[in-house]
């Protein structure tokens, strides 16, 4: 049974009613998203508020969380109010289709559902979160499209399967994907999660992998370590 706390080193994140517990795409997700220059951040399905907690220790950002789930708000109110930065998070308890606020963002983060012809699970507020029936990757990305700054990011963590089609849907929206990072469990494992950045401008592609295990039991690689130094107790 998962805990009902996870401690990271500057918050700690009750997840008690929450859905999906702390994860390792959140993690590599809050870590990873470029926070240069960000005024005002989104978080889309903030979820506990793991990835807006991890953008405020990241930079001095206004960020706002949405989250339609009742346990999921629930626990990213008191995650909120129990951090140093409660000041520059504001937890917004709706779904992006109903989102209308009265600015747009410079960054826009989200760690979507993933799955559209899967079983879905039993637990309907894990099936919400993980399956595309109440945000379609139209919805996401038309809510993207509609809230994003002309000169902001979007960045988004999926699954490796669902990139290349998300990739070309966006590029409906006039949003360009500009940067991906391709992420590996193992080194002998298949490239199974991507973080895609994407803007208004198209720009020359960057490319990088990350991954996270040597491999050896409780053992990470020198650039996972890197990445994630700041949170992780255990580094």
């Amino acid at each position: 049974m998962a805990n009902n706390y996870f401690e990271f080193k500057q918050f700690l994140i009750r997840q008690c009613y929450s859905a999906f517990k702390v994860g390792t795409d959140g993690v590599i997700l809050g870590s990873s998203a470029d926070v240069a220059g960000v005024n005002n951040a989104l978080d889309i399905g903030a979820g506990t508020g793991l990835v807006a907690l991890m953008l405020a220790q990241r930079c001095d950002a206004r960020i706002t969380a949405i989250e339609p789930d009742a346990g999921s708000f629930q626990d990213l109110l008191l995650n909120i109010e129990n951090c140093k930065w409660e000041e520059r998070i504001a937890a917004v308890d709706t779904d992006l289709q109903h989102f209308s606020p009265s600015r747009k963002f410079d960054l826009i983060v989200s760690n979507p559902p993933w799955f559209s012809n899967s079983l879905r699970n039993p637990d309907q507020g894990k099936a919400g979160a993980r399956h595309k029936d109440l945000l379609t990757d139209d919805d996401l990305l038309s809510g993207v499209d509609r809230l994003i700054e002309d000169e902001g990011r979007f960045v988004v963590i999926m699954p490796a399967s669902e990139g290349k089609k998300f990739i070309a849907e966006a590029l409906e929206h006039g949003l360009f994907c500009n940067a991906v990072m391709k992420i590996r469990p193992l080194p002998s494992s298949a490239v199974n999660r991507l973080v895609l950045t994407f803007c208004r401008n198209k720009l020359p592609l960057s490319e990088k992998e990350l991954t996270i295990s040597t491999g050896r039991r409780h053992e990470y690689t020198e650039e996972y370590v890197l990445l994630t130094k700041d949170f992780y107790l255990k580094f």
